[in-house]
């Protein structure tokens, strides 16, 4: 199944058909830990085609609850005739909502600016990236396959973000310093990991248990943010003591080797490599990131030092993408005793 699952996300990412709508309930599950974060905040959902955004749908139906100012969704290039499009087949458009005029509580068509672009929608085109400067916190699903270049954007403006991506982008340089540097950290995150997109390009290879008519599975998806979270602050508990012949080092790098985060050890002092999915349980309180290691450092890439040597081995063995880190409140806890 993981196979599959990733096979699926390769082929968005070649044929570039990032059209990988979120369900209503993995949104809703994921912003209720963020509601007192949106009052009097525009947001801006910029990759979304309002006929099928359950992002849209969510803050549209929840703007009073939430305490909105504004809602801003822009599309990309609209290709059908739906409730928004005023028949703009061709037209890329943006809309803007401010709330229910008439209290019926529901988001009516003549409550809702619909306003024609330019350009395409894209959003690294000048009339998206005005309309960004306007917004307080962009929540969006964004295209995989543009992941780095759309965060580097979110950064440049100083934009707080709600955002979707894949567990393999903690590997990318650009985003793996983020992380190190606490400007980006994990959300609260898709049930087991994996989430059911609706997307008609592909085939679904799910098994017949976890099929889904119109949908596809992709295993490895989080949620990205920069807003601060309350898991963000509470300690890993430590129980496991640490003994060399059950944690070996890395053959070609100064760390030990720790093959699931609940068992990294409460009484080591030095450099540990953590599988990716650490950063679901980090706090910056209780752990320092020091670097990530994949074939070579992720920071540094190959250098006169390392070339040729695989850095996550041990014992011959690669190993997928480890996070290196050390545990800060080992010597505190030393000190005390």
């Amino acid at each position: 199944m993981k196979k599959a699952s990733n096979l699926n996300l390769r082929k968005a990412s070649t044929a570039k058909k990032d059209e990988f709508y979120t369900q209503l309930s993995d949104i809703e599950r994921e912003l209720k830990n963020y509601k007192k974060k949106f009052k009097n905040k525009t947001i801006y959902c910029n990759c979304d085609d309002p006929k099928v955004s359950n992002f849209f749908h969510y803050f549209s139906y929840n703007f009073e609850k939430l305490g909105l100012k504004k809602l801003i969704t822009t599309c990309y290039k609209n290709q059908n005739i739906n409730l928004f499009s005023q028949n703009n087949s061709d037209k890329a458009i943006f809309l803007e909502y401010d709330g229910d005029k008439n209290n019926n509580k529901i988001p009516d068509i003549d409550e809702i600016g619909v306003k024609s672009l330019i350009g395409d929608g894209d959003f690294r085109s000048k009339e998206s990236i005005e309309l960004l400067k306007k917004s307080d916190i962009v929540v969006t699903n964004p295209p995989f396959s543009l992941f780095r270049e759309y965060v580097s954007q979110l950064i440049k403006y100083k934009k707080k973000f709600i955002i979707v991506g894949h567990q393999n982008a903690i590997g990318y340089k650009e985003i793996f310093r983020l992380i190190k540097e606490n400007k980006i950290w994990l959300g609260y995150g898709f049930n087991g990991g994996a989430a059911h997109f609706i997307n008609r390009h592909y085939e679904d290879t799910a098994t017949a248990s976890d099929h889904r008519e119109g949908m596809i599975r992709v295993s490895g998806v989080v949620w990205f943010t920069n807003i601060d979270i309350s898991k963000r602050h509470e300690d890993l508990i430590l129980y496991k003591k640490y003994s060399a012949k059950e944690y070996p080092k890395f053959d070609n790098y100064d760390a030990i080797n720790v093959n699931k985060t609940s068992d990294i050890p409460i009484d080591y002092e030095g450099a540990m490599g953590v599988p990716i999915t650490f950063l679901n349980k980090y706090s910056p309180e209780q752990f320092e990131i020091i670097d990530g290691l994949n074939r070579y450092s992720i920071l540094d890439g190959p250098t006169l030092k390392t070339r040729g040597k695989y850095l996550s081995q041990v014992k011959g063995k690669p190993i997928y993408i480890r996070i290196i880190i050390k545990n800060k409140k080992y010597g505190n806890r030393t000190k005390k005793n």
